[in-house]
């Protein structure tokens, strides 16, 4: 039996947990600039949210209204667990219920055979997003 759950998150709701989960991952964890985790488009995106048997913010993910699955974070403790896996279903069965026809990720060059795992593909060469490797994938729905 899984020790967490994972569901649609309401940004006016949910915004903190939102903010301390890529906080502690892409700010403190790996080092990018808050102004470059930061962006304007949140409240117009899709939200998944994992939290632990006692609600507390264990993973995110969000799914901009191009198509494109982001800001997917999971806390260090929590990795290995099966809780990426979930919000990534989670967030191309919501691409898939909203019509898209394919999904795309940047993802950080490390994690791209998590992102293999799940069907998709590398498009395009490496390049470089706050001084991380990433590469661009794709999954046709």
């Amino acid at each position: 039996m899984a020790d967490f759950g994972v569901r649609l998150a309401v940004w006016a709701v949910d915004e903190s947990k939102l903010r301390m989960l890529r906080h502690a991952v892409f700010v403190l964890e790996q080092g990018v600039p808050e102004e470059i985790e930061r962006d304007d488009i949140d409240k117009d995106c899709s939200h998944v949210i994992a939290e632990d048997s006692s609600g507390s913010a264990i993973g995110c993910g969000r799914l901009l209204p191009d198509g494109h699955i982001g800001r997917m974070s999971v806390l260090r403790e929590w990795r290995g667990r099966g809780v990426g896996t979930a919000l990534l279903g989670r967030l191309i069965a919501l691409a898939t219920e909203g019509g898209y026809r394919r999904v795309m990720a940047n993802a950080q060059e490390h994690a791209c055979s998590f992102y293999q795992r799940h069907g998709f593909t590398a498009v395009g060469e490496p390049f470089s997003e706050a001084g991380i490797v990433h590469r661009a994938m794709g999954r046709a729905l």
